[in-house]
């Protein structure tokens, strides 16, 4: 039990570095699309392991997946130009 907890404790983390990473690509070099992509397709695998990890099936709401987070940077932006 306690492995799994250190092994769900390492998701998480990797997942809120590869989030924080594209939210600064975002903002930073909105035009970077390969980052973007790359480093969402990270989230998507680190996601999909912490939904196995946990033992529930793909729930959007529980992790943002990459498609998530883009539609919340395309709403931030449209935010800061107003």
């Amino acid at each position: 039990m306690h492995d799994l907890q250190e092994e769900i404790a390492r998701a998480e983390a990797d997942y809120q570095r590869y989030r924080n990473a594209y939210l600064e690509v975002a903002r930073t070099e909105p035009g970077h699309e390969v980052a973007l992509a790359m480093i969402g397709a990270d989230m998507d695998r680190v996601h999909a392991q912490l939904q196995r990890l946990i033992g529930l099936p793909h729930l959007p709401f529980t992790h943002e997946s990459s498609a998530v987070l883009r539609r919340e940077v395309v709403r931030l932006a449209h935010e800061q130009e107003e």
